[in-house]
C-alpha cells in the first residue's frame, strides 16, 4: 500500500498501465536513458543498434519524420511535424504540414540529453522503449 503522502499516477496506453511514484520510478527510468545514451556516444563507430535509438528519440522529442543522423558531419536531418491537427491514425499521412530540418550538433551525448523530456506521457514511452529494447532490470510495473 501507499501512503496519503505517495503520489502515484497511472498512465494508461495500449492497456499498459505503468506507475510512476515520484521517488523511484521516474528516476530510475531517466537514469537507464542517460546510461543508454552513454553507452552508445563512447565510440566514434556507433552501433546499427544504438542509431536507431538515438532516432528513436529525436523524433520523440522534435515530432519530427525521417530522421536521418550523419554522425561523421554531425548532422541530423529530419521532418518536424507541425500541425498535429492533420494527422489521422486511420489513414495513411502522406500530407501533414512539415517543417524540413537540418541541425549541427557539437556534442551527440549532449544532444541526445537535450532530447530526454521529463513528462509522465515521455517517462512512460521511455519504460516501453528500454523494455523493447531487453534492458536488464525492466523498469515496467506487472
Amino acid at each position: 500500500m501507499h501512503s496519503i503522502d505517495e503520489t502515484v499516477t497511472l498512465f494508461h496506453d495500449n492497456k499498459t498501465v505503468i506507475a510512476m511514484e515520484n521517488s523511484g520510478l521516474a528516476d530510475r527510468i531517466l537514469k537507464q536513458i542517460e546510461g543508454l545514451i552513454g553507452k552508445s556516444t563512447r565510440t566514434q563507430n556507433t552501433a546499427e543498434e544504438f542509431k536507431s535509438f538515438h532516432e528513436i528519440l529525436i523524433r520523440k522529442h522534435y515530432n519530427a519524420t525521417d530522421v536521418t543522423i550523419d554522425y561523421h558531419r554531425r548532422r541530423i536531418k529530419m521532418n518536424i511535424v507541425t500541425d498535429d491537427s492533420a494527422y489521422d491514425p486511420n489513414k495513411v499521412n502522406t500530407e501533414l504540414p512539415t517543417l524540413p530540418t537540418n541541425l549541427w550538433y557539437r556534442n551527440l551525448y549532449d544532444f541526445l540529453i537535450s532530447c530526454i523530456d521529463r513528462d509522465q506521457r515521455s517517462l512512460a514511452f521511455y519504460s516501453r522503449l528500454i523494455k523493447g529494447l531487453q534492458i536488464e532490470d525492466p523498469i515496467l510495473v506487472p
